[in-house]
């Protein structure tokens, strides 16, 4: 199967939540946020960019369940409700004058509720990295279509990422299909459907080659990660990004390693945080595993409970990368 279809629906989705939540960037009144049980930020554009994607799959794939980030528990109480109109005024632009309705967006938004227990869903996570969305930094909006616990098609927005290497404009879409490569192109432009191909780099050599990691040090042991890379021979420091441009940068060649280190013994990955990343990296040739060298195991609900950490790498290093993981725990 070729999933064209699922692809188009996907891009066309994104960019549309990517329009809105530049728009929330531009207007400082619209970038209200609440903080989540986990003490992380969730903003409008959180909720307004998932209500659009899954208002958007559900008109094209109505019997898809979707796994996605937010939730509406909080946003249902009475206190909320000037925050589920102002979702609603953000939407607006993407609709005319078919205005939606604070009730339209929470059952929109209440679509991404799925388990992850169907044969095929698609998970998404609306604003990955949202500490970088509030800074004006690097952020993401990651959406996957997951069958028999497989990554298929997979569709990352780096609104804020530089569309080539070169730096020609800022605004990065990428977009893969399994067993069909991954491509790059220019996010605001709209016809623009199919870019450059991704390729992973050659490095062999692990003194050449350059790891990423988060901007933000609570969601990954650093320190470990430093341990690693002095022995692997790294000695270029680390390039720090939020959110799922980290798997963008090591898929078209920006860095060649990947780490993401549990801080936490019980911690496990969310599936709509790497499920993306993921086949964008492996499309474009790379590796991703975690810790352990396991594959990343999508059968297992929204967590991925039967694997821990990430390493994502261009693929010729990732064996001693592994290894240099193993002797950190010694």
């Amino acid at each position: 199967m070729s999933f064209d279809r699922e692809l188009e629906v996907a891009i066309k989705a994104v960019r549309a939540a990517a329009r809105v939540c530049r728009g929330v960037q531009q207007n400082p009144l619209a970038m209200e946020s609440m903080q989540k049980q986990d003490e992380s930020p969730v903003t409008v554009a959180d909720f307004a960019s998932q209500a659009i994607i899954c208002r958007r799959l559900a008109e094209a794939f109505p019997d898809d369940p979707v796994v996605a980030e937010e939730g509406v528990a909080e946003l249902r109480k009475a206190q909320r409700g000037g925050l589920s109109k102002a979702i609603a005024r953000a939407l607006s632009p993407e609709f005319g004058a078919e205005k939606p309705t604070p009730s339209d967006v929470l059952d929109w938004i209440d679509h991404g509720a799925g388990s992850g227990s169907s044969p095929r869903f698609w998970t998404l996570d609306p604003i990955d990295g949202t500490r970088g969305f509030l800074r004006d930094a690097q952020y993401a909006i990651a959406l996957a279509l997951i069958e028999e616990g497989f990554v298929v098609a997979a569709v990352l927005a780096c609104p804020k990422l530089p569309v080539g290497q070169g730096g020609a404009g800022t605004g990065a879409l990428f977009a893969a299909r399994r067993g069909q490569g991954a491509h790059a192109c220019a996010l605001w432009d709209e016809d623009a459907q199919r870019g450059a191909a991704l390729q992973v780099d050659a490095v062999g050599d692990p003194a050449a080659a350059r790891f990423c990691e988060s901007a933000f040090a609570g969601h990954s042991n650093q320190k470990q990660a430093a341990e690693i890379a002095a022995r692997l021979g790294i000695t270029r420091p680390p390039l720090r990004l939020d959110s799922q441009c980290k798997y963008a940068a090591v898929a078209r060649g920006d860095a060649s390693i990947y780490l993401r280190l549990p801080t936490k013994s019980r911690y496990r990955e969310k599936i709509w945080d790497h499920a993306a990343g993921m086949m964008l990296v492996e499309e474009a040739g790379g590796r991703v595993s975690d810790t352990e060298g396991r594959a990343l195991d999508f059968r297992c609900g929204r967590e991925l409970d039967a694997n821990r950490g990430i390493v994502a790498s261009s693929g010729p290093l990732h064996e001693r990368v592994l290894e240099a993981l193993r002797q950190t725990r010694a």
